[in-house]
């Protein structure tokens, strides 16, 4: 237990020692709060999946039907006296045109709150004028969510000049951002390093504790406060892929580390924490001396010159601040191909009939939910929370603003099942899926908020029209999208379905595919193909998408064919979009992941391009594969 509060400890320190309260007044008489540095966050949640499209995460109340406790931080205005209140935020429901503004809140200013219900006009992003307030010169704010159906808050600008009515466009936008907080100034030097690693999900979690195995110097960056990315607690989505198999059964040590296969099958609940443990994760990358995690950071700028990456900059999700770094090679392992797209690396992007975004969400019968719980990685004993059954009737409000399910049969009502599993084993789970035809990046909290409306609909019409589940409450929903397709990164080998179904064999093959060819689409008994609301999915079989597995696949999928220093491992590797199906899974991603860490090992041995260890040293990456990641030390 020693041990456990010490790494605690050492992770919290890791997380917040960048935090520092966003505030800036300027001499106009402008003072703008950015509510993901609110010194308490309470209930609410930092959210930011789409701070490229906004300029800064948000904060929100995702509380599942129960408001959340307050956000709450206490500032020091340049001098007491009168203010116009902005607040940026938006009915999340009227893109649908649907009643009832559900992300409600209010907001107080020393425990008087504003007149002024927040979140109930505007389906884009927007100032809405709270009216004028008097303030003396040291302020306590609260957030006060009122109704637990995701209310979202990304800034307050209180302004001495009752006229100044603030820019809602981007350009505009971000030149006032920038002014008052200082973000057009140059980042903070954060080293220069072998390897740069740029997202932390499985492939390349896994990528970087290999490379600091093999003795080069690493930066990881992720921009949750967990590891893990759709293996997360924050998203539970089952690892999947195989690993250890012939020829090469070193292959996959780390893998095998991050995500043991053998236990995780065990456990009764696979939506439950337990089985992602996020704690351990993050432990595993710790515990590597050649090793600096950055969690909280979203690389969001990169300096390229000559198809060659010089460094990229990252943004603190909490405090904004930005830190530069510099590296000789750099990883891709977003998913989406964040890097890759800053720098002009080829890729290809299919902007509709794609697969979907997965929120996944599940139901017990227990007295409480999940939404007041800490990151697991900061809570002191956080895999220790058992939840007490419910003796009593839970109910839960009509939701006249979601998806309505009244005259649906969605699999989990009334017995109706889908794939084969029956009743309430189909809610939540993979095939409530969205985002088929809308822009996977741009249109990301669209697609998120379907599914929300298609969860919260379900649950709605099976308690409050159907009567069932009685004593059970939402316990847990992710609000972080479980990604299956995004842009993908063009390197020297474009792998498709075909070179599965014909065991197409390379010289460089480099890491086993063992899932199926599996291809999401809108359920036809539910949905048109080309239906833009579609929120129920379902997944190609048959013959002609399975193949003998394992089949090892092609190290040139994993560097850039055009960014001479770029390595990509995950779902952004270069593949078809047929060709993504049997890649996609996250155990499949880590076992890349390893693969990019030897073949930079062999970079830096050799001061050479991804691209040369395939044309001079592919007999010492064979070596490499023969041979594994050493154990940590």
């Amino acid at each position: 237990m020693f041990v456990l509060r010490v790494y605690a400890a050492v992770l919290l320190t890791c997380l917040l020692i960048d935090y520092r309260p966003i505030v800036a007044a300027d001499d106009d008489g402008l003072v703008l709060i950015e509510t993901e540095s609110f010194a308490e966050t309470g209930g609410w949640v930092v959210d930011q999946q789409f701070m490229d499209q906004m300029g800064s995460p948000y904060l929100l109340a995702h509380g599942l039907g129960e408001p959340v406790a307050d956000a709450v931080t206490k500032i020091t205005f340049p001098a007491a006296g009168s203010y116009r209140v902005w607040v940026r935020t938006r009915d999340w429901v009227a893109p649908w045109n649907a009643p009832g503004a559900p992300g409600r809140f209010k907001i107080s200013f020393d425990n008087e709150p504003v007149d002024t219900v927040f979140g109930t006009e505007g389906a884009a992003w927007h100032w809405q004028d709270g009216g004028e307030v008097q303030l003396n010169d040291r302020v306590e704010i609260r957030l006060h969510d009122l109704a637990g159906f995701d209310g979202r808050c990304d800034a307050i600008l209180l302004s001495a000049d009752p006229d100044f009515v603030p820019p809602d466009d981007g350009d505009a936008l971000r030149r006032l951002r920038s002014r008052l907080l200082g973000w057009d100034q140059d980042p903070i030097d954060a080293g220069t390093y072998d390897l740069v690693v740029v997202g932390g999900g499985f492939a390349g979690s896994c990528a970087a504790i290999a490379a600091a195995r093999l003795d080069l110097s690493v930066a990881l960056i992720q921009d949750r406060p967990v590891l893990g990315g759709n293996g997360s607690s924050e998203v539970r989505v089952w690892p999947e892929g195989e690993s250890r198999v012939e020829p090469y059964p070193e292959v996959g040590r780390v893998v095998d580390e991050l995500s043991p296969s053998a236990s995780i099958k065990l456990h009764p609940d696979p939506k439950g924490p337990l089985a992602f443990d996020d704690r351990h994760k993050t432990q595993l990358a710790m515990a590597e001396s050649n090793l600096d995690l950055f969690l909280q950071h979203r690389v969001n700028a990169a300096e390229h010159d000559n198809n060659h990456i010089v460094s990229v900059t990252a943004q603190h999700t909490r405090s904004g601040q930005r830190k530069r770094f510099t590296a000789r090679w750099f990883l891709d392992s977003t998913g989406d191909g964040v890097l890759g797209a800053l720098v002009g690396a080829d890729y290809e992007y299919a902007a509709q009939g794609h697969m979907g975004t997965t929120n996944l969400w599940s139901i017990g019968e227990t007295t409480a939910n999940e939404h007041q719980i800490r990151c697991l990685c900061d809570d002191d004993d956080p895999l220790s929370i058992n939840f007490v059954a419910s003796q009593a009737a839970q109910p839960f409000p009509r939701c006249p603003w979601a998806v309505d399910m009244s005259q649906i049969a969605f699999p989990g009502r009334d017995g109706k099942a889908a794939f084969g599993a029956p009743g309430i084993n189909q809610l939540g789970n993979w095939f409530w899926e969205s985002g088929f035809n809308k822009d996977i990046i741009e249109d990301g909290e669209w697609i998120r908020d379907l599914n929300l409306r298609a969860m919260f609909g379900a649950w709605d019409t099976l308690k409050n029209i159907d009567g069932k589940y009685p004593n059970h409450r939402l316990k847990w929903a992710a609000f972080i999208g479980g990604k299956r397709e995004s842009r993908r990164l063009m390197g020297d080998v474009v792998l498709t379905a075909n070179d599965f179904r014909d065991k197409t064999v390379f010289e460089d093959a480099a890491f086993p595919c063992s899932w199926h060819i599996d291809i999401h689409s809108p359920h036809p008994e539910y949905f048109e193909s080309d239906s833009g609301d579609a929120y129920f999915s379902t997944f190609t079989r048959g013959k002609e998408f399975r193949y003998q597995g394992p089949y090892w696949a092609p190290y040139r999928c994993l560097y850039s064919r055009n960014i001479d220093n770029l390595f990509m491992a995950g779902r952004d590797i270069s593949v078809s979009q047929s060709g993504l199906g049997p890649v996609r899974v996250m155990r499949t991603g880590g076992v890349m992941g390893e693969i990019v860490a030897m073949a930079a090992s062999i970079c830096k041995a050799h001061d050479c391009t991804p691209r040369d260890v395939y044309q001079s040293h592919l007999d010492e990456l064979k070596q490499c594969m023969t041979q594994g990641i050493p154990a940590h030390d």
